[in-house]
């Protein structure tokens, strides 16, 4: 096994002694689809929701809650906490290089939300005999866009906050407006035409809608691909301008 390999593998048990983290991103998308799929007729083709069912809504609901949980709650945290503490610093004099370590948690981070996925999909169709996502191509193209695009937003505010205080202050200021524009606490089908336009452009709210879209079986549209990938390029670029790998 070389370098990364072991820092992976590191990074990855570090990772699995978090159990708030651990809940956060595999028992709570779960937790909503059981809870909600013990709603009498939820499984069935909802008039709210355009026709799609309930159950199917809440895991594509819980999936896109999975990627900006880890996006603006994990990476930014993490990530300012390591500077605070000089480890950063530190690697820096090392065989270790830092940019290794940054790319080996997005690497356990992305594969967290990968398993997530699956473990709603799973659960969604075993536990609900609801169809597993009809168009899998457009959904995975829609899950990894949305993972890069909020990933990277997580990365620059670990990159522009100072410390690890204000990295989650930054990061709750981006979680909240997106969640709401995104649909999270209540559909945007019931939204303003002008509200649903303006979650549209959000990065969550263009995965959400994106990854619901493909569940069903209808093609994204090109313009939420475009927006994810879109905030993934532009979020990068100015996370890898402004990142500091010491405490200011």
């Amino acid at each position: 096994m070389n370098g990364f390999g072991k820092l992976t593998l590191v990074e990855t048990r570090l990772f699995l002694r978090e159990k708030i983290a651990l809940l956060g991103v595999f028992a709570l998308p779960v937790g909503l689809v059981v809870g909600f799929g013990q709603i009498p007729d939820f499984a069935h083709a909802q008039k709210s929701l355009n026709g799609q069912s309930g159950t199917e809504y809440i895991a594509a609901l819980g999936i896109a809650v999975v990627l900006i949980s880890i996006g603006l709650q994990g990476i930014p945290m993490v990530i300012a906490q390591y500077r605070e503490r000089g480890i950063l610093r530190r690697l820096g004099v090392t065989p270790v290089r830092p940019l290794t370590v940054l790319i080996a948690k997005l690497a356990v981070w992305a594969g967290a939300a990968v398993v997530s996925a699956a473990f709603v999909v799973a659960v969604t169709r075993l536990a609900f005999g609801v169809p597993t996502p009809v168009d899998v191509g457009w959904f995975l193209v829609s899950f990894v866009l949305g993972m890069a695009a909020l990933f990277s937003l997580g990365m620059l505010v670990s990159a522009v906050a100072p410390t690890s205080r204000s990295a989650m202050a930054i990061a709750m200021g981006l979680f909240f407006p997106n969640m709401f524009l995104a649909g999270i606490y209540f559909p945007t089908d019931g939204m303003s035409p002008s509200l649903q336009r303006i979650g549209q452009f959000s990065p969550l709210g263009a995965a959400f809608h994106a990854i619901r879209d493909s569940w069903r079986g209808v093609d994204p549209r090109l313009e939420w691909l475009g927006i994810m990938a879109a905030w993934a390029a532009l979020a990068t670029m100015l996370a890898v301008r402004y990142f500091r790998w010491e405490k200011a």
